[in-house]
């Protein structure tokens, strides 16, 4: 099968759902079952006991208990990682990279399963979830590949009187991965590759309504010959596990992906102490902007994947829409007609493009956001919490389009996580980069324009870190490892450096300067 990227999802075929299938039923069977803490190689139970994680498309299937994971344990994990670093780090990056070369080999054999699971754990359609298993192999070898590039990170430098100095990264030692629900196989590997890699060892926190997607990254690591304690395995909410993970001495770096909000709490807390690295992706509130050219098939279809795939539980989801007042009825007409044809359904289905929202909490914010847009504006389109029918066992919404809002509105302001597009008419390509980046965020944003200088200008002007002209496959969504680098501006993001691009890696790295001064070759006799 070739290569499946979110690009190229529509050209699967039976020999696909055949295979999907398979692999569904045979993970509908190993649900249910209590999972361990894996600390330093061993299970672990937590003595606060376990959670449940449940189906979002059926809430009353079980995927299984978590360790509900406290200080103490944290305590343990890290320990464990701090011990096994000498010997990690020792290693050389030559062979930590064979190793994790093995885990990505391991992880595409075994992809159909990993899809499956993502699929009943998180709701994602089978397409989304395929491409993410893929993803995730394609971030581990592309961090891979970086490390041969540059040779492990040894630069020769200048000297003068003899002196002879080098360049080196160097590995932290202990880093903190904490991974989100949404994307939580793909991003978990992509974070945990970039700090193995790099020579670092590893305390990694999936989101709890994920935890199933993080142990089955534990396990390919596992199979992959990993040596004991570079990898280590903790659930549970925040609370104690995630202070102690902030506050812990033996933590060298963090690595988070998730809200804004959450996002800022561990940017303050975890460098209070001393400064430590702590790349944060927080987000994004990604605007799509378009022209009278705009071929209003492809823009429609951008938008319309890029706003309800997955429900819009992506960081770079399309959630503003700037239209052009000369293409709005047009535009809308066929935006809203594309969207009454998505299928809503268990994403189980085939066919399913809309899945559940994740938990409770995304239907009551979605529920909420909803009836503000529409006593400030105009519901164009959905709105609706599907309770009846097929759609009672989960946590179904309809997609919905909104207009007519304040520019202020907090529908143009707020990440919500959720089906929902505000859309607002502009009057030119000024107004609508202007508004564009009117907010705190600047993660994705893109444009449909045939005209060559106003892609320039928007390119020039918009304030994100990644950003696209005229993509059909998605208007603000789909970057892929070494294709297109992931990171924000603003408050979407930390580091100024994106994950899935090419200065990644070295950000698990600190520099150390050699200096040698050889002595003149008459002083040797």
């Amino acid at each position: 099968m070739d290569k499946i990227t979110y690009a190229n999802l529509g050209s699967l075929g039976d020999d696909f759902h055949r295979e999907f299938d398979a692999a569904l039923n045979q993970a509908r069977h190993k649900l249910g079952a209590t999972h361990p803490l894996i600390v330093g190689g061993k299970a672990k139970k937590s003595a606060a006991g376990t959670f449940p994680d449940t189906n979002p498309a059926n809430t009353s299937q079980l995927i299984g208990h978590f360790q509900r994971g406290g200080r103490a344990d944290a305590v343990r994990a890290i320990e464990a990682a701090r011990r096994a670093f000498p010997d990690w780090r020792d290693l050389g990056w030559k062979q930590r990279v064979s190793f994790l070369r093995s885990a990505a080999d391991e992880i595409a054999r075994h992809q159909f399963k990993y899809a499956a699971q993502l699929t009943l754990e998180v709701g994602k359609n089978r397409f989304e979830a395929i491409a993410e298993v893929s993803e995730a192999v394609d971030l581990i070898l592309y961090y891979c590949r970086q490390m041969e590039q540059h040779q492990g990170f040894v630069q020769p430098m200048g000297g003068t009187g003899g002196e002879q100095t080098r360049s080196l990264l160097k590995p932290y030692g202990v880093w903190v991965v904490v991974a989100p629900f949404n994307f939580p196989f793909a991003l978990a590997a992509g974070m945990a590759a970039g700090a193995l890699v790099a020579g670092n060892t590893v305390v990694f926190k999936p989101a709890s309504d994920a935890p199933y997607a993080g142990l089955g990254l534990h396990e390919a690591l596992q199979r992959s010959g990993l040596p004991v304690g570079m990898f280590n395995y903790l659930t549970g909410d925040g609370g104690e596990l995630g202070g102690e993970l902030l506050t812990n001495p033996g933590v060298d770096g963090l690595v988070f992906t998730g809200s804004r909000a959450v996002g800022m709490d561990i940017l303050q807390r975890f460098s209070a102490a001393r400064p430590r690295p702590c790349l944060a992706e927080m987000g994004g509130k990604n605007p799509a902007i378009i022209m009278p050219t705009a071929n209003l098939e492809d823009a429609t279809e951008g938008v319309l994947r890029s706003a309800f795939g997955m429900g819009g539980q992506k960081c770079s989801a399309c959630s503003r829409l700037y239209l052009h007042k000369t293409i709005y009825a047009p535009f809308m007409d066929l935006l809203v007609e594309k969207t009454r044809r998505l299928k809503i359904a268990d994403p189980v289905q085939r066919d399913a493009f809309l899945g559940p929202l994740i938990n409770e909490a995304a239907v009551a914010r979605y529920r909420k956001t909803v009836q503000k847009g529409k006593r400030d504006g105009r519901l164009v389109y959905g709105g609706a919490v599907l309770r009846q029918g097929d759609f009672a066992p989960g946590l179904f919404v309809e997609p919905a389009i909104i207009d007519q809002l304040p520019p202020k509105s907090p529908l143009f302001q707020e990440e919500f996580f959720a089906p929902i597009l505000a859309v607002a008419e502009i009057a030119s390509l000024d107004e609508g980069i202007v508004r564009a980046n009117d907010s705190d965020y600047g993660l994705t944003a893109g444009i449909f324009s045939q005209i060559e200088g106003e892609q320039e200008e928007f390119f020039a002007r918009i304030e994100a870190g990644v950003t696209y002209a005229n993509r059909r496959g998605g208007a603000t969504t789909g970057a892929w490892p070494g294709v297109q680098s992931f990171g924000g501006w603003k408050c979407s993001g930390s580091s100024g450096k994106g994950a899935l691009g090419p200065y990644y890696v070295q950000q698990f790295l600190r520099e150390q300067s050699q200096t040698v001064v050889r002595p003149p070759a008459a002083a040797k006799r």
